[in-house]
């Protein structure tokens, strides 16, 4: 499955380099931005509150509850949700699932919870740099967790998927870490949504060789955004 990133800013739809500030600004309205993607063929959104990654509370939660509300296909929202009543709150709002990111990293009875409460409601984000994962909206690095270990984790947890971003590719249009993803397919047993780096649909072509082992979806943001292939021709590809 293709599928758009809608990343929101003080309002604004933006796509920053390997989550550093200096964004760019694509839209002053997430809203049509998410209607543009649907009628292009989107099946799901990915909608990140990047203030609220940043500062650990939702601060575009509106706007993305407009998104949501829209539109008629699935939508997913992450970016700050760090206690079970936010967790409720948002699924409240008519979001499909929630992405949980920071404290699933750092507080395992946390995760155990919010899994035990809400199962297939919410996807785990794992963000990582090179074999660490990351966390606060990619400005820290979780100390000690790794990457296969975490994952595997998740596993044991009983998540069957997880979102995947490689941090140095994200933003890039460098290509996707094809190795990375491998890597991790075949560590967790789990299906995985690849995030980062696509920048052409040979990218795409690539990445959907991975089908077989348990990739599940792209989620794709600069390279729409800049016009490298269309939402259209991304779904044809795939």
């Amino acid at each position: 499955m293709i599928i758009p990133a809608i990343d929101i800013q003080d309002g604004a739809v933006v796509r920053f380099v390997q989550g550093k500030r200096d964004k760019k600004i694509y839209s002053r309205d997430p809203v049509k931005t998410a209607r543009h993607w649907v009628k292009q063929g989107a099946e799901f959104l990915h909608v990140v509150d990047l203030d609220g990654a940043f500062s650990g509370t939702p601060k575009n939660i509106e706007i993305a509850a407009a998104i949501a509300s829209s539109v008629d296909v699935p939508v997913e929202f992450g970016g700050g949700i760090r206690s079970i009543e936010a967790i409720k709150k948002v699924l409240d709002l008519g979001f499909s699932r929630v992405v949980l990111g920071t404290r699933a990293a750092q507080d395992r009875g946390f995760l155990q919870k919010a899994v035990k409460t809400f199962k297939d409601k919410i996807i785990i984000g794992v963000d990582a740099k090179a074999e660490n994962v990351m966390i606060q909206g990619w400005k820290a690095s979780s100390k000690g967790i790794n990457l296969l270990e975490f994952v595997c984790d998740l596993r044991k947890l009983g998540l069957k998927e997880l979102i995947y971003t490689d941090t140095l590719k994200d933003g890039t249009l460098k290509g996707p870490n094809i190795k990375g993803i491998k890597a991790l397919l075949k560590a967790s047993g789990m299906k995985v949504i690849g995030s980062g780096g696509v920048s052409s649909l040979e990218d795409i072509h690539k990445l959907k060789s991975l089908e077989k082992d348990g990739l599940s979806g792209i989620i794709i943001g600069k390279a729409l955004y800049e016009g490298r292939f269309t939402l259209p021709q991304a779904i044809k590809f795939s």
